[in-house]
């Protein structure tokens, strides 16, 4: 159930992108934004790794401001492998690819706030 939950505030946070910055569209239903979220969350769980792992140094330098480039590496990448996919998701460049990204992370982390946290609800049981 988490996992559906995430994909659905993903899902949520990528059509808020395609509505609020001019270069990142998407054609199609929910079911393909589903998809789009699934493709952004499977390649921020094994590619951002890797890519944190190599830019590590550029972001000790830049005191983690780095991070939002790699934010904006991941939505291009989103758009090249949804591409492949079949699915309707394109982001025109670096500068929309770089707000897309500041847009999803700010309407996922407000939207997660609302979901149930269990290892809160752990705590409280003890």
């Amino acid at each position: 159930m988490k996992f559906l939950m995430r994909i659905v505030v993903t899902a949520i946070a990528l059509y808020a992108a395609t509505r609020l910055v001019n270069g990142i569209t998407f054609q199609g239903n929910w079911i393909g934004l589903a998809g789009v979220a699934l493709v952004f969350g499977v390649l921020n769980s094994f590619v951002r790794p890797i890519l944190t792992f190599l830019a590590f140094p550029l972001l000790i330098v830049t005191l983690g401001l780095f991070t939002f480039v790699l934010n904006a590496v991941m939505m291009l990448l989103t758009s090249a492998l949804a591409s492949k996919f079949g699915i309707d998701f394109h982001v025109a460049g670096f500068r929309a690819a770089f707000w897309g990204a500041i847009v999803v992370g700010i309407v996922s982390f407000l939207l997660s706030m609302f979901l149930p946290d269990e290892r809160r609800r752990e705590v409280v049981r003890e």
